[in-house]
């Protein structure tokens, strides 16, 4: 699965998450129009309720299409998945009787309502509402499957950048034999750099500096507890090293240095994850 075909069903499984909410919504409202206004004058300014209620879709209209456009995509991303999706639209074979465990949602569509007793005292064994729990297992397995593409879009963003990174290393590697020393060095700090504020970001940390250096990245990895003080030690004697390498001054950077950095630059990209 390609980077752009798989941003594309992140856009496509966001999408059909917020629309199963607005459709559990509806369900609530169709089943209990006075319980769930009050539930909603709760969460929202009354101003507004009139407003959030006529915006919410027609459950028995509009759930045929998020059903099939979720179970496709689910299909792709969830297969093992897609049996459990479905038995939550059918009911069960075999079902004798109806109960709110083996009410589905394909019993809510048909407006499904068993009761007991007398035209004039009866009891309602199971309702519509049986089905709400059912659809929000649906839409949880779709939040499954949304989580489940975000961690294999940041395996591939990872692996993508890996490569290119390990072709850099390559290139800075070439320089360095051929004696251009600062240039190899500039070459392992672009590096670390970008891979110190990749591991920030699958972290989800952020520097509040408006253009992070590496020792600014490294200083928060260390602070957030991601790298230990060894680890932050090392990449600060390396950003040294670099330091040396790009700016303008009468010390030259040795090869020992340059090698100790490129093997420092291969040896942080595999640990500082």
């Amino acid at each position: 699965m390609s980077k752009s075909t798989t941003s594309r069903f992140a856009e496509e499984l966001e999408r059909l998450v917020e629309r199963g909410e607005s459709l559990e919504y509806a369900m609530r409202y169709e089943c209990d129009p006075t319980g769930f206004r009050k539930d909603l004058l709760k969460l929202s300014e009354p101003s507004t309720v009139d407003r959030r209620l006529e915006d919410l879709p027609h459950f028995n209209q509009d759930y045929q299409t998020w059903y099939s456009e979720s179970l496709a995509l689910v299909r792709q991303i969830l297969p093992d998945r897609v049996a459990d999706f479905k038995s939550y639209f059918e009911y069960p074979r075999g079902r004798t009787n109806i109960t709110s465990q083996n009410y589905m949602i394909r019993d809510y569509l048909q407006g499904l309502k068993i009761t007991t007793g007398s035209s004039y005292n009866k009891q309602v064994i199971v309702d519509r509402t049986a089905a709400i729990p059912e659809f929000r297992q649906q839409v949880s397995i779709v939040k499954a499957a949304r989580a489940t593409l975000e961690s294999s879009l940041l395996n591939l963003t990872t692996i993508l950048q890996a490569d290119l990174f390990d072709s850099e290393i390559e290139s800075a590697r070439a320089l360095a034999r051929a004696g251009y020393l600062r240039a190899a060095g500039a070459i392992c700090g672009v590096v670390i750099e970008k891979h110190l504020k990749q591991v920030c970001a699958n972290h989800s940390h952020k520097s509040k500096k408006r253009n992070p250096s590496i020792s600014d990245f490294n200083q928060l990895l260390k602070d957030e507890g991601v790298i230990s003080i060894p680890e932050w030690r090392f990449i600060q004697h390396l950003t040294d090293i670099r330091n040396l390498c790009d700016h303008a001054r009468e010390t030259e950077p040795s090869k020992q240095e340059i090698d100790d950095l490129l093997a420092g630059t291969a040896k942080v990209l595999k640990t500082v994850l």
